[in-house]
């Protein structure tokens, strides 16, 4: 018993689901009560919120705007003054321009230069921001000679200049005084100055920041408290800017206080807990109802990875979009899962998915229920997926039952349709035209999985497709044997809800393999027989060597595993009766090898390839019946079915003795209407007169009187030619 619940399968299986888990957490929204959407100037739509906690009252982003810049036009800069610039620029001036100016000259210009930068040299943003304003201050901070207390002094900055402004004044001057005799600054002292005059006065950033932030704090102070119990907002009322601040700062203290609280640790306790229940509930279906599904790695994977990417789909939505959660197309959900397994895993696979996603809705009765509805009409509505424009319809159904079940929501939450919302329904029409686009991502689930699905096999069920129509070419007995075979099994499959398409679809292909070597089968021979001068066991592996040589060529056309199936699994591990016991009668003093004369199998491992197995041995054998009375119909499928079960070869199929039995009357029903007697034709008796009258001639024209032929099965055909009996 321990060793089957530690099996590798079953570790693999717990494995998926607990990595998905792990995953959901992850992407969850960090947060233990109801999450919200809304937006500014637009009316609260959830029910009343008040505080849990004392919150207290920011202003609005407008107002504290508003305040910032009312604060910075009236703010006085702190500046500090740099000396050692002032120094190092005076004495680089005068050594530039000692070869270019006289002595006068120069002596006027350095005390100019000294002038300016006494009275302050300006950076040139903060001298145009400065000269904006009605006073001209700035204010530094000075400290005492033992550098132990600093003090605030407000200096006027009237007379202070930009590096350009103290240039144009520098050269005005020198210009005046020496005009008359040397005209304009040369261009060397000119230059010189330039790069001279650099600004000494410049901002005190940390001091600034700091004096600054203080007055800010009369913005970002709070007003007041909303304390707790008290209404921050109620539904219907609008968002107001201020609302909006208090409902956003309320939000951020609640992420804050859950960061470090001990019960945002239960809380994902908690999610944890009800994400593995959902899956549990799952996991106990499959492994009940569903075993095939449950053992089967590959499906399992599919369909765990299917539903966690869907449910982290549904959280991204529901984060960046408003009603983002209702943009999801959860109706595609069960349609993807129905053209790859069933309509009960389907649904429940469903209910999986939207539980989970259940854990961010904002009314999670109201969406579980909308969901489940719109999924309960998709499944419905699509019973095998065949066709695209089966997609068009269920889109246009989904949105039917989306404004229906929304509108039974509004009713049953608020008692009236004040809450309806028009801009909802359009989300529900985008949702149903996505949902139109769920055949991309079945074809892309068929590549990554290797599954095949309904569509798929319609398309290869098409006798015009390229390797049908070489068999009709290559093998055209064999080609009418397959038709032939196809419509019996797909009538048994409807008989016993198996899936009619797939029998079909694996029936047209299950011979492909004749094509090799067509005339060893008597369906493609016309006079000569080839076994004629073989031994019992080389026809034998000619015969058998069709399985072998059909999956060959299933392989060469990548033909689908489902598809692979219905060739490997068509004879399962019979044995080629006819010649085995050719073989034994031929050599009754020697033991034959049984294994030389066995196909190679497996036994049908599915309802539908046992079906085939059944369908394949009727339809060759009947072709060799003497007569078509009912009592030879029902003796042959007796004794064909009946001794394919005596030989174990349903044995590994899930197939019960009630739908053995209900295929066992489809096949009678069938092979009596396709073999029903017909109505002799009279001769005529040549002494009447009509008689008479035909054997004259008639001079106006030649009348033909039709043969009617009665086309008889033929006798002679052997079990063997058919390799079936």
């Amino acid at each position: 018993m321990w060793h089957n619940f530690f099996s590798r399968n079953t570790m693999l299986r717990l494995g998926l689901a607990l990595v998905s888990v792990i995953v959901i957490l992850l992407m969850l929204p960090r947060a233990d009560h109801q999450s919200f959407s809304f937006e500014q100037n637009q009316p609260w739509k959830y029910p009343l919120l008040t505080a849990d906690f004392d919150t207290p009252i920011l202003r609005d982003s407008a107002s504290a705007r508003k305040m910032r810049d009312s604060i910075d036009r009236v703010f006085v800069p702190f500046v500090k003054r740099l000396p050692n610039v002032e120094h190092e620029n005076i004495e680089r001036f005068g050594h530039l321009i000692t070869n270019h100016t006289s002595t006068a000259q120069k002596n006027l210009l350095i005390m100019l230069m000294k002038q300016v930068y006494t009275d302050g040299v300006l950076d040139s943003r903060l001298y145009e921001k400065l000269h904006r304003l009605h006073e001209h201050d700035l204010r530094l901070v000075e400290s005492s000679d033992e550098q132990t207390a600093k003090s605030v002094v407000t200096i006027n900055a009237t007379h202070m200049l930009s590096p350009a402004r103290a240039f144009g004044y520098i050269d005005s001057i020198y210009n005046y005084e020496y005009e008359g005799d040397h005209g304009e600054m040369p261009a060397e002292v000119s230059k010189a100055l330039n790069i001279s005059l650099v600004p000494n006065i410049v901002i005190d950033t940390t001091t600034d920041y700091k004096y600054r932030s203080q007055e800010y704090l009369n913005v970002t102070g709070a007003m007041g408290v909303i304390k707790k119990g008290q209404r921050i907002v109620d539904r219907g009322e609008i968002i107001n800017p201020q609302i909006f601040t208090n409902l956003n700062t309320y939000l951020d203290m609640m992420a804050t206080r859950q960061a470090d609280n001990r019960s945002h640790t239960y809380f994902i306790i908690g999610q944890a807990l009800y994400i593995i229940l959902i899956y549990g509930m799952l996991y106990g279906f499959l492994s009940l109802y569903r075993p095939r599904f449950f053992s089967n790695m590959r499906q399992m994977t599919f369909l765990i990875s299917f539903i966690t990417v869907f449910v982290i789909f549904a959280l991204i939505m529901f984060e960046y979009f408003a009603y983002g959660l209702y943009l999801v197309p959860f109706a595609a959900v069960p349609v993807i899962i129905l053209v790859f397994f069933d309509s009960r895993t389907a649904i429940f696979t469903l209910v999986t998915t939207v539980m989970i996603a259940a854990l961010v809705a904002t009314y999670q009765f109201s969406f579980i229920f909308m969901e489940l509805v719109v999924g309960l009409i998709a499944t419905f509505s699509i019973r095998q997926l065949s066709r695209r424009s089966q997609l068009l319809r269920t889109a246009v159904l989904s949105f039917i039952a989306y404004c229906l079940s929304y509108t039974i929501a509004s009713l049953l939450s608020s008692g009236d349709l004040s809450q309806f919302s028009w801009r909802l329904l359009g989300t529900f029409a985008i949702n149903s035209v996505i949902l139109s686009f769920a055949y991309i991502l079945i074809l892309v689930i068929e590549k990554l999985f290797g599954f095949t699905s309904t569509v798929t096999l319609v398309e290869l069920s098409d006798i015009n497709s390229p390797l049908l129509r070489q068999l009709a070419e290559e093998a055209p007995g064999t080609f009418q044997h397959s038709m032939q075979v196809s419509t019996l099994a797909a009538e048994a499959a409807r008989a016993i809800d198996a899936n009619t398409t797939l029998v079909r679809t694996g029936a047209l292909y299950h011979d492909i393999g004749k094509m090799k070597s067509p005339i060893f089968f008597t369906e493609n021979q016309h006079g000569v027989n080839p076994h004629a001068g073989l031994d019992p066991e080389t026809s034998a592996h000619k015969i058998i060597s069709h399985v072998t040589d059909g999956l060959a060529i299933a392989s060469k056309e990548k033909l689908p595993t489902r598809v692979k199936d219905f060739i490997a699994e068509h004879h399962g591990k019979g044995l080629a009766k006819y010649f085995y016991t050719t073989a034994c009668n031929e050599n009754p003093d020697v033991v034959i090898d049984k294994a030389k004369f066995q196909y190679p199998g497996p036994n049908p491992q599915s309802k539908e390839t046992a079906i085939l197995l059944m369908a394949d041995a009727i339809e060759a054998a009947s072709r060799s019946l003497k007569e078509y009375t009912p009592e030879a119909i029902n003796n042959l499928v007796d004794r064909i079915i009946d001794g394919q079960i005596a030989d174990g070869l349903m044995k590994e199929a899930p197939i019960s003795f009630r739908d053995v039995e209900t295929v066992k009357q489809t096949f009678k029903k069938r092979l009596s209407t396709i073999y029903h007697s017909r109505v002799a034709y009279p001769e005529m008796n040549k002494g009447t007169a009509t008689a008479t009258a035909q054997e004259k001639p008639t001079p106006t024209h030649t009348e033909t009187t039709p043969t009617h032929t009665e086309t008889k099965p033929d006798t002679s055909a052997t079990p063997w030619a058919s390799d079936d009996a």
